[in-house]
């Protein structure tokens, strides 16, 4: 299978299908930092990450950003001083398509410029 991080996100659509549990399973394993939680009853993909500053966070912050906006993916953000929280979930199906478990990836490859 082709890694994440290697992958473009597809235009989503409302109906799109979301990820099965079988998909889900498969992704999980690249991207094994992310937790999958409910909240408002949809699923999303959250991780927390760790800086040593405020500084160093926005700048991770914005680097997310950018890759978001190029995507035309984007997700709920929380920067603070040493950390930043990011979910991932597809607002136009109410849940986990494929392009969440990508950005997910992707994230964590932004985040390695920092460590």
């Amino acid at each position: 299978m082709e890694e994440l991080k290697q992958m473009k996100c597809e235009a989503c659509r409302v109906g799109a299908p979301q990820v099965t549990v079988e998909e889900t399973s498969t992704y999980q394993k690249q991207i094994p930092n992310w937790v999958m939680m409910e909240r408002d009853g949809l699923k999303r993909l959250e991780r927390v990450y760790k800086f040593k500053d405020f500084v160093t966070a926005l700048d991770f912050t914005n680097k997310v950003g950018a890759a978001a906006e190029e995507a035309g993916h984007h997700p709920a953000i929380l920067t603070e001083w040493g950390s930043v929280g990011v979910a991932w979930w597809t607002h136009k199906i109410n849940g986990l398509h494929r392009n969440d478990f990508i950005m997910a990836a992707k994230t964590d490859e932004i985040y390695q410029e920092f460590v």
